[in-house]
């Protein structure tokens, strides 16, 4: 018995050491993974779920199988590392790993242009690039405070048979001093590679710098790293942009065309297949796919059976009428994956349509393309008809409506979309201050909403209505004094006591911007709110608009020393800010109108029934738009209004109605404003001034072009109290003392 339980024992021993020996020989899992990441590992091998209806299919060829196979049985493994690293060697660089973020930590997100190199030839468009950044809030001239740092350099046309192909890049780039293997640059770039397999790379090895890139593809795009730009032509605006052409909306939102496309149409080659196979689609009805093969030198020698139906429908249509006139536009790829149709139907609120596998959608880290475009599948080109046609009316209507916002907000001018890759890269240094998806996909924007000021939306007036906020019941007055304190009756006293009376007044600030001291306490008059007198910095027009510590209400009634106002006009006023407070709502009105004979702008304060801006010598606004304009316009026009001592009115009016795209509301108030105004202003307010309406006519010029378009929006609504003038008993009526005035 003990024989059998030894020999047993020793059996079992002996398959142990086996079993063991086995094991031993097999490969352990690197990175020790844990028993969840493990059985995820899995479940992604072994179980996938179904797919997501929005998730693109993965690309099959049988011929790539056969090729990837016959690589990795023939090839060394050095050589396949070369082949993936063809395109750049800085594959998996992220923020954390290839960008130095103690130098933004430092001195901010600070950008720097090098010095452009004489003998160096610079495009239009790199040009534009160039002084956009240069005139930014971003920019810096000092390299030892610069947080990125950009080529003087044109990188935006790499193919080698372009004329602005720059040469010996490798070396320039090598040479430069601040290069350190590319470490905090930004690279812009639109064209890479060449014929016949427009790869993607640019020639010189970049290193370590991030990517400003169109037509990237989803393989080679480093996410958070890179930035995928649109395709852009060389007549692209610099500033402002034309808006969309969208002008109103129609019910139900189906227009002549349900689907359309006007272009090249490739016979061989890379790019070539879709548009081949568009006449499959084609129905010449409320389908419109025209394509034509005459382009290029030999077209003749290579047309095929096609080319000469082709080209007569082609010649039929006219692009312009088409795009304006139909529903949905195809955006298929060209040579490389982007188009200059993707911009084209956006501005035409035409939804585009992409068909370009692999292609990383411009800011597609902040852009929900999702809710401003179709993203079709090459391989399923013959479905994309029933596809769109089965798409409610509805959601139609607001893409398209998401087209114009985009195009406007981020696309229509060379500035919004370099500014546009500069806040995304802000976001990513600076992670705790970041815009989120509302902001960047609700109007107005993320170039306007400035997450520095706050990262709350409910801290936002844009954002109010969306989330069901009310704005908080009081308002802070900020009297801008400018002429010294000498009488009892003066009418900054009189503006200030009345003022006080309003239900709605939490506090009176005074903006000191008189050469005189402060006046000593006693001289202001007694009030049931907190008057607090400020010392104006540096004495200048700008210093009214700061954000200062203490205004600690949504709502900043901006007045000037010698405007006539009534407690009852200050609280109708506000009474009606509450229900648009992303506009400017106040009293004296003024309009805007283009001059054919001088051909500029013209600036008029005539009495009509049009206006285009509310002075802010008596108006209401959000006090986000003191931070906005601190902070969002450049140092030369407040330079320029502080100059003038004049102006910053006109200014403010620009910059509102540049974010909302709305015109300033005004409200009721006595004729006699103006003229009341004039008798009792002082000799030393700027309102004697005789060049005062000259200068006002430079200043709407100068801005209009900084701004590049006219922003400022015409207006006939002007908002009375209800039975305001109304023959019946005044007992009745609510805002009664305005009825006297």
């Amino acid at each position: 018995m003990q024989a059998k339980k030894r020999y047993l024992v020793s059996l079992l021993s002996g398959a142990f050491l086996v079993l063991l020996f086995y094991l031993a020989g097999m490969p352990v899992s690197p990175g020790g993974k844990s028993r969840h990441e493990r059985s995820r590992h899995v479940y992604r091998r072994s179980e996938q779920p179904w797919p997501h209806f929005s998730d693109r299919l993965d690309s099959f060829n049988p011929s790539d199988h056969i090729d990837a196979e016959e690589h990795d049985t023939h090839a060394s493994p050095r050589h396949t590392r070369d082949v993936h690293a063809s395109v750049y060697k800085g594959k998996r660089c992220r923020m954390d790993s290839c960008f130095d973020l103690s130098l933004c930590r430092r001195n901010g997100f600070k950008v720097y242009v090098y010095p452009q190199q004489k003998g160096e030839k610079i495009s239009e468009s790199y040009q534009n690039i160039l002084a956009t950044i240069e005139t930014s809030r971003f920019y810096t001239s000092d390299p030892g405070q610069a947080c990125v740092f950009v080529l003087s350099l044109d990188t935006l046309d790499r193919d080698q048979l372009s004329p602005h192909y720059v040469h010996n890049l490798r070396a320039k780039v090598q040479s430069l001093p601040l290069w350190n293997d590319g470490r905090n640059h930004l690279i812009f770039n639109l064209y890479s590679g060449t014929w016949p397999d427009y790869t993607e790379d640019l020639g010189f090895d970049i290193g370590q710098a991030m990517l400003a890139k169109a037509s990237i593809s989803t393989e080679t795009f480093r996410p958070r790293f890179d930035v995928s730009i649109p395709l852009f032509p060389k007549e692209h605006p610099k500033t402002g942009g034309e808006r969309g052409y969208l002008k109103y909306n129609t019910i139900p939102p189906f227009r002549k065309y349900m689907l359309v496309f006007k272009g090249k149409r490739y016979l061989t080659g890379i790019g070539s297949d879709t548009r081949n196979a568009l006449y499959h689609v084609h129905n010449a009805e409320d389908v419109v796919l025209l394509t034509t093969c005459k382009h290029g030198k030999d077209w003749q020698k290579h047309k095929d059976a096609r080319c000469d139906r082709d080209n007569a429908e082609y010649d039929k249509y006219d692009y312009r009428e088409m795009l304006h006139n139909s529903t949905f536009c195809l955006v298929p790829r060209g040579r490389r994956l982007g188009s200059f149709r993707f911009l084209e139907a956006l501005q035409a609120a035409c939804v585009p349509v992409m068909l370009s596998n692999g292609w990383e959608l411009p800011f597609s880290e902040v852009i929900n393309w999702n809710t401003g475009a179709v993203i079709g599948d090459e391989r399923l080109l013959l479905q994309i008809p029933s596809t769109v046609r089965s798409i409610h009316q509805d959601k139609i209507l607001a893409l398209r409506q998401q087209t114009q916002f985009l195009w406007e907000a981020y696309f229509s001018s060379v500035e919004k979309i370099v500014l546009t890759t500069l806040e995304i890269i802000q976001d990513r240094v600076l992670q705790h201050t970041a815009r989120s998806t509302v902001m960047w996909n609700t109007h107005p924007g993320g170039l306007f909403t400035l997450p520095q000021y706050s990262s709350y939306l409910g801290d936002l007036p844009f954002y109010y209505a969306g989330l069901g906020i009310k704005t908080y019941p009081k308002f802070t007055a900020v009297i801008h004094a400018v002429t010294p304190l000498v009488s009892q009756s003066q009418p900054v006293l009189k503006l200030l006591t009345a003022v006080a009376k309003s239900q709605y007044c939490a506090q009176i600030i005074v903006l000191w911007n008189c050469d005189k001291p402060l006046p000593a306490k006693h001289r202001w008059p007694a009030t049931s709110v907190p008057v607090i007198v400020i010392e104006g910095e540096n004495k200048v027009m700008s210093s009214r608009f700061l954000p200062y510590e203490s205004i600690l209400t949504d709502a900043v009634l901006s007045l000037d020393e010698d405007t006539v106002l009534s407690t009852t006009e200050v609280d109708f006023a506000f009474t009606v800010w509450q229900s648009f407070p992303e506009r400017i709502v106040g009293y004296p009105a003024r309009s805007h109108f283009w001059d054919s004979n001088k051909e500029r702008w013209g600036y008029t304060s005539k009495w009509t029934n049009d206006y285009s801006m509310v002075l802010t010598g008596a108006a209401i606004y959000h006090r986000y738009y003191h931070y906005l304009y601190t902070h969002f316009l450049p140092s030369s026009l407040k330079n320029m209004v502080d100059q003038l001592a004049n102006c910053e009115d006109i200014l403010m009016n620009f910059l509102v109605s540049a974010v909302t795209k709305l015109p300033p509301i005004k409200v009721t108030q006595k004729k006699q404003y103006k003229e009341t105004m004039m008798v009792q202003t002082s000799r030393a307010s700027r309102w004697a001034d005789p060049d005062h309406f000259a200068q006002r006519q430079t200043c709407m010029n100068k801005f209009a072009s900084w701004f590049g378009s006219m922003p400022l929006v015409h207006s006939q609504m002007r908002l009375d109290p209800v039975l305001f003038k109304d023959q019946v008993s005044i007992l009745r009526k609510k805002y009664r003392e305005i009825e006297r005035l």
